[in-house]
């Protein structure tokens, strides 16, 4: 049998939860969105620079749920050049592309911000 004895109250945590909607996170994604975009631009690799100029970047905001994701516009005969860029692939002439991850890299440190100015938002509540 399990049993669950707790002391005192819930205050504390309840105010967390009533203050949450109070922060505007969508204020703080659309600042990062901006710098996710600049800094994928600058480190995608360029040939023409049409890939690099494509970059933006889309939030979604559903019953409390916060989403940003970054997207790249140039698309070539269905295929996404960005991802291309991303990963190994073969060309229509049987060579083969060695990918350079460079997404990952540009947007971690962004993540990172992300996460410690909504968790500062939060301890302020």
């Amino acid at each position: 049998m399990i049993v669950f004895k707790h002391r005192g109250n819930f205050k504390h945590t309840e105010r967390l939860f009533n203050n949450l909607p109070k922060i505007d996170f969508r204020r703080l994604l659309e600042k990062y969105g901006k710098e996710g975009v600049q800094a994928l631009a600058s480190n995608t690799p360029v040939d023409t620079g049409k890939t690099a100029a494509s970059w933006g970047y889309e939030i979604r905001i559903a019953k409390g749920s916060y989403t940003i994701s970054w997207v790249n516009s140039n698309i070539q005969n269905g295929i996404p050049i960005a991802i291309l860029l991303q990963y190994d692939h073969a060309t229509r002439t049987g060579g083969y592309v060695k990918g350079r991850d460079y997404i990952n890299p540009s947007l971690q440190p962004i993540f990172d911000r992300i996460a410690d100015e909504a968790w500062k938002e939060i301890k302020r509540l």
